[in-house]
């Protein structure tokens, strides 16, 4: 009996390893994703990481988000950022923006595991609040922190992450 029951339950498994594995080889993973380490969790101002990807797709839509992770330790509820993004065809193009990160009432957003948290902020603006790749080749996105303080403490990872809209 007792054998019986043990290869039932390996067999039970074998059978979830490999619906598990045929789900997860049918679909096209349709995301890139990539942070650098910010060198001794302090952002230096000439510390400006940079992340290059290629689009074959330019009829999807397209969510692009900062991915920032931080201590607990840091000190203000915002970031200021420098936003560069460069298409196949075109120069480098940079715009500010403010990323609030939490606020003295709720705390921080995003997700926390002890006194590491993490948040994703959409970049992407307008009534749409997607984008378009016009044009196949390789994009480039770079992110240089503005704040006041340098070099800016508790920050440990930044990057950028651009998922397929769910149609």
């Amino acid at each position: 009996m007792k054998r019986n029951k043990a290869l039932n339950i390996k067999a039970s498994i074998f059978y979830f390893l490999l619906f598990t594995f045929y789900l997860t080889s049918c679909n096209q993973i349709n995301v890139f994703e990539k942070d650098a380490v910010i060198p001794n969790h302090e952002w230096q101002y000439n510390y400006v990481p940079s992340f290059q990807f290629t689009v074959t797709d330019t009829a999807s839509k397209y969510h692009v988000y900062v991915v920032l992770r931080h201590t607990d330790a840091y000190r203000y509820n915002n970031i200021w950022l420098n936003i560069g993004f460069q298409t196949p065809v075109d120069t480098m193009r940079k715009a500010q923006y403010e990323f609030s990160l939490g606020n003295d009432i709720n705390g921080w957003e995003g997700t926390g595991m002890d006194d590491i948290w993490e948040v994703r902020k959409l970049i992407t603006n307008g009534p749409l609040e997607y984008f378009t790749f016009k044009t196949p080749g390789e994009y480039k996105f770079t992110l240089a922190q503005t704040m006041r303080e340098n070099p800016l403490p508790n920050i440990m990872n930044a990057g950028i992450r651009v998922e397929k809209v769910k149609q």
